[in-house]
């Protein structure tokens, strides 16, 4: 077995310290953005489930493709208001299609 000096016991030491500090980051860091893609993702889903209870089942459907292509949570909670308001499901769709483009 070789002999490590005390120099190198603190070296290896503080590079074990650094690998658990980078691995606490990444792994917040993937906490966070799985997070993110679950909160929007129910989002989604709650858009649509309105959608089909104010609209019916075909406008519900339509909606989630254009929904699919929206990737920012503040975008789909202020679609959530276009939607309360919107006059028909017509009116609706038109205005989820030109938010996903």
């Amino acid at each position: 077995m070789p002999y490590v000096t005390s120099v190198e016991r603190i070296g290896i030491r503080k590079g074990i310290q650094q690998g658990i500090r980078q691995g606490i980051q990444q792994g917040i860091q993937q906490g966070i953005r799985r997070g993110i893609r679950r909160g929007i993702q129910r989002e989604r889903l709650l858009l649509v489930r309105q959608a089909r209870k104010r609209f019916g089942p075909e406008v519900a459907e339509q909606s989630t493709a254009q929904l699919e292509r929206i990737e920012d949570a503040r975008q789909l909670e202020d679609l959530a208001e276009v939607l309360l308001d919107a006059a028909d499901g017509n009116a609706w769709l038109h205005a989820l299609k030109q938010a996903a483009e």
